[in-house]
């Protein structure tokens, strides 16, 4: 788990430093605020441990020190009385990110590899990395004013999408794979309401799935073409889904491009030219 989450996002710093915009010198951010509080609960120690040994924190803060930042917001990871939530508090400027919910996502995880080609890392660290990207799309969403047409929730998915999108074809397979995948598990234990549910700020988990899917073959009609051939993703959505993936692009490159330290970016750049991923752990073979 820890080599696959490593090499994420990693390599998610490249696409940020290629989209920067014209070079202007600015100063790095003031340091980013981190926090792994000890869990509460016994049963989350060991989440605890392993995200902590893993520097997952610290890799997130690495890459958004690249979006420079009068007050930068921070990220903790903590226990929430049972909740399994995350979300980004714009009072004190930071995203946690429950252990309740990483637990969650632990559980929604196949066992086995799926018949699709979901391992169960990339149902455990699918989900992780896109649910930090969504909270810090709502967090540079606050900072820097940009404006939103629709529903917030909705814009922070489809930059946590795109984010998940720039990586290598076979690990955005596998990271857009996961992601699917624990959301289709949501929709089955999703114990709301109709009225709660109809009536979240969120989009139902099904309507996630689909435009996470929609998102993901319109980037990538050859990496995802066999989500229209098998029916996850209707054929008349699918007819649209180029356009709406260039939609996020130019939002993404006109909103947020501007507010990037190219000098930073470009160090990070640099630095990742010479950076070597540990062994990552190969999928088992799909069962036939």
């Amino acid at each position: 788990m820890r080599a696959l989450v490593s090499f994420c996002l990693a390599v998610l710093l490249l696409p940020l430093a290629n989209s920067a915009g014209e070079a202007r010198p600015r100063l790095f951010s003031k340091q980013i605020p981190i926090e792994y509080a000890a869990p509460t609960n016994p049963a989350h120690k060991e989440i605890y441990e392993e995200l902590k040994a893993d520097r997952i924190l610290e890799r997130f803060r690495d890459i958004f020190r690249i979006f420079p930042m009068d007050k930068p917001f921070g990220f903790k990871l903590a226990g929430c009385d049972g909740e399994a939530n995350a979300w980004y508090d714009p009072e004190d400027r930071i995203i946690t990110v429950c252990y309740e919910y990483i637990e969650e996502v632990t559980r929604f995880a196949p066992k086995e590899t799926t018949p699709d080609g979901v391992t169960p890392d990339d149902g455990l660290i699918g989900p992780v990395v896109e649910t930090f990207l969504h909270e810090a799309a709502h967090a540079l969403f606050d900072v820097y004013s940009i404006p939103i047409l629709g529903r917030e929730e909705d814009a922070a998915d489809q930059v946590a999408a795109f984010a998940l999108l720039q990586l290598p074809d076979d690990v955005a397979r596998r990271m857009i794979g996961g992601v699917a995948h624990n959301l289709k598990e949501e929709a089955k234990h999703d114990q709301r309401s109709t009225v709660k549910a109809y009536s979240d700020e969120h989009g139902l988990p099904q309507q996630r799935f689909y435009n996470l899917l929609c998102m993901a073959y319109g980037a990538k009609p050859q990496v995802f073409g066999d989500l229209v051939k098998k029916g996850y993703l209707p054929a008349d959505r699918a007819d649209g889904c180029d356009d709406e993936y260039a939609q996020v692009e130019y939002a993404v490159s006109t909103l947020l491009g501007p507010h990037m330290d190219v000098v930073a970016a470009a160090a990070l750049k640099s630095k990742l030219k010479t950076w070597k991923p540990a062994a990552i752990r190969q999928p088992p073979a799909t069962k036939k």
